[in-house]
């Protein structure tokens, strides 16, 4: 890449003074893994979002893990998701020893269709665990898939990695909030740097249910309960039980989140509603002067939907001509990405499982014209105006 006094990332953290006082007052405190901050935390998000608990962990595969694991996945069962995703909302599922399994998107959301989900359960086998992918900050339609759910019987985990702050009306014209685990038994978030908050890595799962809450709690720990409510056994080694006793009731896993970083995410949720809005007065923006491009088309939410804008993907007419407008773009000092390549192309899914190209067309033709755009609050309007420019130069070029 040529050096240039201006480059644009397609995604960066906002971070500022508070956060940073934050972060160094834990790291003063007597904590720095499970401590005081990773409940605030917890409790905060569970507030934010609208759901009765919430178990940070180390990262957003882990918190895709820790839920199928909650939900005793495993050898003989099925999870179906998206292809267009990062391949841990699917490698969760290798995790626990079950088969993966895709259907094909709906070109207009570019989420999991509920069409294809059912014509995979009527003409396949109904899985144990549907992953929909709020892809974009978009929000799926859960409704649908809730409804499918109760139908077919299988359980759902949201993949809403790009989709804290994101919102939906339903067909009651109620207000859900992506993260409250309404239509879902968990939903599961990421922070890294790039995502609309930041514990630097980290991740969430939200639920309702008291069960799998403190399974989460568990499995996140290596298996181990302290709590006396939950053990198994009243006498270790014919001993009094003492403040000292712990039980590994399960095979559990370290995915645990530390106090320091979770010192930034309180921080971080604070500015959440900022961060949301500024993305999508860019977005409004991006919208506003792509119309003006010809070559070149937008995804347009449903009006019942607030998307949270993590990304902003855009399709070229011309799918031939996406490399070099790529190149060109990322030579102007422009970032872009392309989000995703579709998961079931990529050769470790081909060779181990089978799936070749043309499985799943809506997905693939969208992979093909895609390329992300830098989005992210600290961006300005100038910047936008920058990148659209380069982009109907390369365009008309």
């Amino acid at each position: 890449m040529k050096n240039h006094t201006r480059f644009i990332p397609y995604g960066k953290q906002h971070i500022d003074e508070d956060d940073i006082a934050s972060v160094s007052g834990t790291l003063r405190s007597d904590w720095l893994t499970q401590g005081p901050k990773v409940k605030e935390f917890e409790q905060e998000f569970a507030k934010y979002v609208g759901a009765q608990y919430a178990v940070a962990c180390s990262n957003g595969t882990a918190a895709l893990h820790l839920a199928c694991c909650a939900l005793q996945l495993s050898h003989g069962d099925s999870v179906v998701t998206s292809p267009i995703s990062f391949v841990a909302s699917i490698n969760c599922a290798l995790y626990c020893g079950a088969t993966p399994a895709f259907c094909d998107i709906t070109p207009s959301t570019i989420s999991l269709s509920p069409d294809a989900l059912e014509s995979f359960i009527l003409t396949q086998k109904t899985p144990k665990i549907v992953i929909p992918v709020h892809y974009a900050g978009i929000p799926c339609d859960m409704e649908k898939i809730a409804y499918l759910a109760k139908k077919y019987a299988f359980h759902v985990i949201e993949d809403a990695c790009h989709a804290p702050g994101a919102s939906y009306c339903d067909s009651f014209n109620r207000n859900i909030m992506v993260g409250s685990a309404y239509h879902s038994d968990m939903c599961v978030f990421s922070f890294h740097p790039v995502k609309s908050l930041t514990t630097g890595e980290g991740g969430m799962i939200t639920t309702n249910d008291s069960k799998l809450y403190e399974k989460l709690q568990r499995f996140r720990s290596h298996g181990i309960t302290k709590d006396k409510d939950y053990f198994l056994r009243e006498y270790f080694m014919s001993e009094p039980i003492g403040e000292w006793y712990y039980e590994q009731q399960n095979l559990g896993f370290n995915y645990r989140i530390t106090d320091f970083q979770c010192a930034l995410g309180i921080e971080q949720l604070k500015k959440l509603p900022y961060f949301i809005t500024r993305r999508r007065k860019l977005a409004n923006l991006y919208f506003l002067l792509l119309n003006e491009i010809g070559g070149v088309s937008v995804l347009t939410p449903a009006s019942s939907v607030n998307s949270a804008w993590h990304i902003f993907p855009i399709l070229l007419d011309d799918p031939k001509r996406r490399k070099e407008i790529f190149d060109k773009l990322r030579q102007q000092g422009i970032g872009v990405n392309v989000h995703y390549i579709p998961i079931h192309l990529q050769p470790y899914f081909q060779h181990r499982f089978g799936f070749t190209i043309d499985s799943f067309p809506h997905a693939e033709d969208f992979y093909r014209r895609t390329i992300t755009l830098p989005l992210f609050p600290d961006m300005t309007e100038d910047d936008i105006h920058f990148i659209v420019q380069a982009l109907k130069k390369c365009i008309e070029e």
